[in-house]
């Protein structure tokens, strides 16, 4: 260590390093997040204070980078707008002061996301009854891993109770049912839940049909019980089948002889083990049941008597349920008095006590006196009267339009020694103020006001709005009616009534007005050529106004399959549309567009090509469509005529020895269908095919260039249509003619140049002319040997020497081999590096003098032997403007050069 030691550790030192009170943890960021932000947190306790720095997968991260989107708030991070590609990853936070640093521990950030399910058509699941199903959920693509499952049947929230029967997978979200029967039929949907996202979503409906055996099956059967002595009972067992079944009953393992078990006063002995049976020719099926017949004296020891509260000028009922057999009978007393039925209090046949418009003076000790032949008891409970509930400020009617806010009015005076809450139902359904905070809000409950705010109004909140305030002893309601303007709803019932080739008549009902007149209807339209696109339609009237409901759609294709669908339209905005009607296609007419771009001409000798571009579909309006193909030669009067029965078809090729070559025709076509024929297209001018050249060139010379290249001539053809020559070339001996290599030429054009050869090769040569109808005669064969191949080997550099403003480069000579071309010179290229070109010098010396430029950059020397067959292999060194040279030779193939220097 070199310097000062800082003196950290002395008698007046108070400070300290850094410790975490607050680390980094595992973060899910929702990708649907609404508040497009995720905050990491960290915090040291440290003197001095600390200062904080975080790293991503091990790398600093710049806050202060332009454009970042991190920040530091403290010592918490902040990832605003994040984003997937640069977020997800391993954070941790350093803190540091004078005395050190420490780093947090590791945190992940991960994107949590749950697709929708999948949009495709769940099938339906048949099952017999009695056995088991598996409703498969499949749900979506999501992160985290972790879902809750749970099923609804039908509708929102019916949801599937869970019980020995059923069974939902919190792995997989399957539904198991272990023994299917009737109840169980219907639509089930699977709803997967990501507590990390909070976000939920249903899958499409599965319907479950189960199929009945005709084998019995209980509708109603008896079950064990305790029934009082000397009481009634009647035993019941109701049974479904085909055919209808039979019913026997046993007791005690013995055959009854009675169809129903009625008892009209049990005695002891009619205690004891039953057994109804149901049997038809598909099987037998038993139910059993215990009958237990008891007395017993009265006795409260299980239930007695029990305080109660009771608003006042309410109702209330003190139950009085001791056990005992026979039936006891029952008396009240009050406090000492003893109580009788009267026009506020009333004791009925089960023993309770009822008392009406209760008052402060009916507070006090009731007892409950029991007694039948076996005994007597009794039961003291007391009474105590709070104050009765009362709406001080009722909800009042409201008026709003979509999109507004409004609120609902609800305050009430209560026991003070009682809690109250409020309870807001719309149209006798209570709103749960948590799932649907979006759009309700309310104060507290316990405080005396239940004032409901309704947000963002729409069309579905409408109704009759009820405040219920309750205590755990009465409750009062009061209502108030909510009117809810808006856009139109969908029309109903979309039918064609009438349809021609060009139109369709529509009528539908109205939909929902939404409390604001329909001020006019919009009618959309698709076809069988753009399934997914609704385009507005032209109607009679133009315009629909919002009393109608038909009108008609005009200018429509004939012979083409359309849906409509209808728009209403009011001063509040524009609705939903209604459901699209069933598809009509408008009857067929005559076609009315012809073929465009009619031409044609060439093609072979002795035929005439007629070419259109085909009519689109749209414009078939009919069935059995095709085109109808006119031409006459100039000069004619009378027009041919040919029928062509494919509806792609855009050509025709009429062939006839006749046919003059190179000859003006009028040609002209329309389309017909099974109606009648169209319009024909505007005349056009073509010529019939010229006739192949008739005659072979004449090569007048050619010779070899190098070891691969060669040159050939030949007179021109004097016939007056040559679109061109071909030359064909090939190896005499080693190939085939149909392997030869090919060059084609412009018909002005005497001569070619034949590349890609092979060296020290004897190669024939043969050249035609062509034009559209087709190849003339071949020439004669020309023979032509190419040159030697250059030498492979490249020079081999034997020396540099600086001399003045020059260097000198010299080389050993080359030595063809046997089957090589003989040396003729030196081709020696002085280019700078990185440049393809540069200055060419030849010498027939075995070393040359290069002018040196001197700019300092470093300059390529390239020395290869020239033959009459090409040049050879070629040898480099690279030097510097100043004579300085990098020895690094290697061969190339080739060369390209600027201009040369001998």
């Amino acid at each position: 260590m070199h310097g000062e030691e800082p003196n950290f550790y002395g008698d007046e030192a108070t400070g300290y390093g850094p410790v975490f009170e607050e680390q980094p943890v595992e973060t899910i960021y929702p990708e649907e997040s609404p508040e497009a932000k995720i905050t990491m947190s960290c915090r040291a306790r440290a003197n001095p204070p600390a200062t904080y720095k975080w790293m991503k997968d091990d790398m600093e991260i710049d806050v202060n980078d332009e454009g970042s989107h991190y920040s530091l708030v403290g010592g918490n991070l902040v990832i605003s707008n994040p984003i997937k590609t640069q977020h997800v990853g391993k954070y941790s936070c350093l803190a540091s002061n004078m005395y050190g640093t420490v780093i947090s521990q590791d945190a992940s950030v991960q994107f949590g996301y749950l697709d929708l399910f999948s949009s495709e058509e769940r099938e339906s699941v048949y099952v017999k009854e009695g056995q088991g199903a598996v409703l498969l959920c499949a749900p979506p693509p999501h992160y985290p891993a972790e879902l809750s499952f749970r099923w609804i049947l039908n509708e929102f929230p019916t949801f599937i109770p869970l019980d020995k029967r059923r069974f939902v997978s919190q792995i997989t979200g399957n539904l198991y049912i272990s023994k299917v029967d009737s109840s169980d039929s219907g639509n089930y949907s699977c709803i997967a839940s990501s507590q990390s996202i909070s976000k939920s979503v249903f899958s499409n409906y599965i319907p479950l049909v189960p199929l009945a055996e005709p084998f019995p099956e209980w509708v109603e059967h008896i079950s064990s019980i305790e029934k009082d002595l000397s009481s009634d009972y009647t035993m019941s067992c109701m049974a479904s089948g085909k055919p209808k079944p039979r019913i026997r009953w046993l007791k005690n393992g013995e055959l009854l002889d009675r169809k129903e078990m009625r008892f009209s006063s049990l005695a002891f002995d009619d205690s004891g083990m039953y057994q109804c049976i149901a049997e038809n020719h598909h099987g037998v099926i038993y139910a059993n049941a215990e009958l237990r017949v008891f007395a017993c004296a009265p006795t409260f020891e299980h239930n007695p008597v029990k305080r109660v509260l009771a608003a006042k000028n309410g109702r209330v009922v003190i139950e009085c349920r001791p056990k005992a057999a026979p039936k006891p009978a029952f008396s009240w007393s009050k406090d000492t008095e003893l109580l009788s039925n009267s026009t506020r209090v009333f004791i009925w046949e089960d023993g309770s006590l009822e008392i009406l418009n209760v008052t402060r003076a009916d507070e006090g000790r009731y007892t409950c006196f029991a007694e039948n032949d076996r005994g007597k008891a009794n039961s003291t409970g007391s009474l105590q009267v709070t104050e009765s509930t009362k709406i001080t400020l009722a909800p009042a009617n409201s008026d709003v339009k979509v999109g507004e806010n409004t609120s609902m009015q609800c305050a009430a005076s209560h026991d003070s020694s009682l809690d109250i809450t409020f309870i807001w139902s719309l149209d006798g359904r209570v709103i749960d103020l948590h799932k649907d905070s979006q759009h309700y809000e309310r104060t507290p409950n316990g405080s005396s006001n239940g004032e409901l705010l309704i947000k963002n109004a729409q069309l579905k909140h409408a109704g009759l709005y009820t405040c219920m305030a309750q205590t755990t002893i009465d409750n009062v309601t009061a209502s108030a009616q909510l009117v809810v303007r808006g856009p139109p709803g969908a029309p109903g019932g979309v039918r064609v009534t009438n349809k021609t080739d060009k139109s369709a008549t529509l009528q539908w009902s109205r939909g929902a007005d939404n409390h604001n007149p329909i001020s006019k209807y919009t009618i959309q339209y698709r076809d069988s050529f753009s399934t997914d696109v609704w385009k507005a339609a032209t109607t009679s009237p133009a315009d629909v106004e919002g009393n109608e409901e038909t009108a008609t759609v005009v200018d429509l294709f004939p012979w083409t399959e359309y849906e409509f669908r209808v728009i209403a339209t009011n001063t509040l905005g524009t609705g939903e549309p209604s459901s699209p009607s069933l598809k009509h296609k408008t009857l067929q007419a005559v076609p009315v567009v012809a073929p465009s771009d009619v031409g044609g001409g060439g093609g072979t000798s002795k035929e005439l090509t007629i070419t259109w571009t085909p009519v689109q579909p749209q414009y078939y309006y009919g069935p059995n469509f095709g085109y109808i193909v006119a031409f006459k030669q100039q000069g004619n009067n009378e027009w041919m005529k040919v029928t062509v029965a494919d509806p792609q078809a855009n050509r025709y090729v009429h062939k006839d020895s006749s046919i003059p070559s190179s000859t003006e025709f009028q040609v002209k076509v329309k389309a017909f269908n099974s109606e009648g024929e169209g319009p024909f297209s505007l005349t056009a001018v073509i010529y019939s095919a010229q006739d192949a050249p008739s005659e072979a060139p004449v090569i007048v010379n050619g010779k070899a260039l190098s070891a691969t290249e060669a040159v050939v001539w030949w007179v021109l053809l004097s016939h007056p249509n040559i679109d061109g020559y071909q030359v064909k070339y090939w190896r005499n001996h080693e190939d085939s003619e149909g392997g030869a290599q090919r060059v084609v030429v412009p018909g002005t054009k005497d001569h070619t140049r034949l590349e890609g050869m092979k060296a020290n090769s004897n190669y024939l040569v043969e050249v035609r002319g062509y034009n559209s109808a087709g190849y003339g005669p071949p020439s004669k064969h020309l023979t032509i040997h190419t040159k030697k191949a250059p030498p492979s080997q490249a020079p081999r550099i034997t020396g540099h020497k600086l001399k003045g403003q020059s260097v000198n480069i010299a080389w050993e000579k080359v030595e063809p081999m046997p089957d090589e071309a003989s040396i003729e010179g030196y081709k020696v290229l002085y280019r700078k590096q990185g440049h393809s070109t540069g200055t060419l010098y030849t010498t027939s010396k075995l070393s040359i003098d290069i002018p040196l430029t001197a700019d300092g950059s470093l300059y390529v020397v390239e020395v290869r032997a020239h033959t009459e067959g090409g040049d050879g292999a070629v040898a480099q060194i690279k030097i510097t403007g100043t004579g300085n040279t990098h020895t690094h030779t290697h061969t190339l193939d080739h060369l390209p050069f600027i201009h040369s220097t001998e």
